[in-house]
């Protein structure tokens, strides 16, 4: 996930790990996330707490993946966002969701483009 997800300092995937980064949508508007991995089964599924410091609420990301035949089908999905405040645009359904679309259909596929498959 260092490679392809956030500017992180470290990641390890067990359980109770905590995890930081700092982003947002422009350099004005820029947020310290808080997580702290709560799940993990390797190569199938991981999650996360997730919340902002100094704002109210919580949610939990979930990265789960499962075989289709030769490829790899990525669900990911990101609960709780009701609970952040509301009167913050860069908290809206509609922020998340191009966040996550640039993630997944940018990072992470330019990251696994790059991958030698053996």
């Amino acid at each position: 996930m260092k490679l392809w997800y956030f500017s992180l300092h470290e990641f390890i995937p067990e359980i109770g790990f905590e995890f930081s980064f700092l982003s947002g949508p422009d350099e004005e508007h820029k947020y310290m996330h808080l997580c702290k991995i709560v799940e993990v089964i390797p190569e199938k599924k991981l999650a996360y707490a997730w919340i902002y410091e100094g704002f109210e609420g919580d949610s939990l990301v979930t990265f789960e993946l499962f075989e289709e035949g030769n490829s790899t089908k990525l669900k990911l999905k990101h609960e709780g966002l009701e609970s952040f405040p509301s009167n913050n645009p860069d908290f809206s359904a509609e922020s998340f969701a191009e966040g996550w679309t640039w993630i997944i259909e940018t990072s992470l596929k330019e990251y696994l483009d790059k991958q030698t498959v053996i």
